[in-house]
């Protein structure tokens, strides 16, 4: 388990931004009512983690997947959505590690990242991004892009201002216990054997009209405790692709049902209660993985916002602060020459 100091690096650098920002998006790009931009979000991630032309400015560093999304059918009963219908949907998708530096050394701290998207009938499509930490650290894009910089590495010493970041959370309780929980949750030793969590809540509306709050998890069926062998800079993806090399991967998705009216929609800080009926939709099979590139998933964006009918977003502000700042950093990377990724895998993906 991390300390806190390792924590706290872990997710200044790239972890509260695996799921990127969040806030309100108007016409003019401004998110939120004090002006807060889905650029000026993008430039503060290459203010932190450098430029790296080409990439991602945050989860840089990825490869490439590609599998299918077996349904149960057993989500009808939540929602219409043809995702849920029994059957088979082919998906790609993208493992990634917290960071904007594509070469950067893996770490067992590091905030993972999967992003899918599953290709429905009608060419419709479903975009997940999912990381391992439980809850989000913040609870509106100010709040996040204000605690960028108040987490940012000093340049005299390369490391946070343990003064600026202690009166940062002095006056932000809801952050200080998000990252208790974020603390207490194992890690993991591989890729494969992590859970992956939405954190944000959805609304999912069945065919008798009724909606409820949801949120989802991927639940990896291999548990072992066998860690990666650290022998090298990208040892944890060097795993990964042994891994799905010697056997498709599965996870279970796992839908969370909230309780209208009270269980928090809007605030992904806060974990609802244990206990919470769930529901077993379906399993993610990962075949095969790639090197990452622009035939792939380097131009694909994992925007929460895509959703099929009968799946809508919440009133988590987060939500189409998050798709902003994607398109923002999409625009930025297809403009630019490079951004072949630096882990390199064999595979048809």
């Amino acid at each position: 388990m991390m300390d806190r100091r390792t924590l706290l690096r872990a997710l200044v650098v790239g972890g509260a931004g695996a799921l990127s920002v969040g806030g309100f998006l108007f016409t003019e790009n401004i998110i939120g009512p004090y002006r807060l931009t889905a650029r000026a979000i993008a430039d503060r991630f290459e203010e932190v983690n450098g430029t790296f032309r080409g990439f991602r400015r945050n989860h840089a560093k990825g490869v490439a997947v590609r599998g299918y999304f077996e349904s149960n059918g057993t989500g009808a009963e939540l929602s219409t959505a043809s995702v849920f219908r029994g059957g088979k949907y082919r998906l790609s998708g993208r493992f990634s590690l917290s960071g904007g530096n594509p070469y950067a050394a893996d770490a067992a701290d590091s905030v993972r990242g999967l992003g899918l998207c599953i290709q429905l009938p009608g060419d419709n499509q479903w975009r997940l991004a999912m990381i391992n930490l439980p809850v989000f650290l913040d609870p509106t894009p100010q709040d996040f892009y204000d605690r960028m910089l108040a987490f940012a590495p000093d340049a005299a010493t390369g490391k946070p201002d343990p003064r600026i970041m202690s009166d940062y959370l002095a006056t932000h309780p809801g952050t200080v216990a998000a990252m208790a929980i974020a603390k207490a949750a194992p890690v993991a030793p591989t890729f494969t054997t992590t859970t992956f969590n939405g954190l944000n809540a959805f609304e999912m509306t069945n065919a008798h009209g009724v909606k409820v709050p949801v949120r989802w998890k991927l639940v990896p069926e291999t548990t072992t405790k066998a860690p990666a062998v650290d022998r090298g800079p990208h040892y944890l993806f060097d795993r990964l692709i042994a891994d799905i090399a010697q056997r498709p991967r599965r996870w279970a998705m796992v839908i969370v049902v909230g309780v209208p009216g009270v269980d928090r929609t809007d605030d992904a800080t806060i974990p609802w209660p244990d206990g919470r009926k769930t529901v077993t939709v379906g399993t993610v099979v990962l075949t095969d993985i790639t090197t990452e590139t622009a035939d792939n998933v380097r131009d694909l964006n994992f925007d929460p916002l895509v959703l099929p009918d009968g799946i809508a977003p919440s009133d988590d502000p987060l939500l189409s602060a998050r798709s902003a700042a994607y398109a923002e950093s999409f625009r930025r990377r297809t403009g630019e020459a490079g951004g072949r990724g630096a882990v390199e895998a064999g595979g048809r993906a």
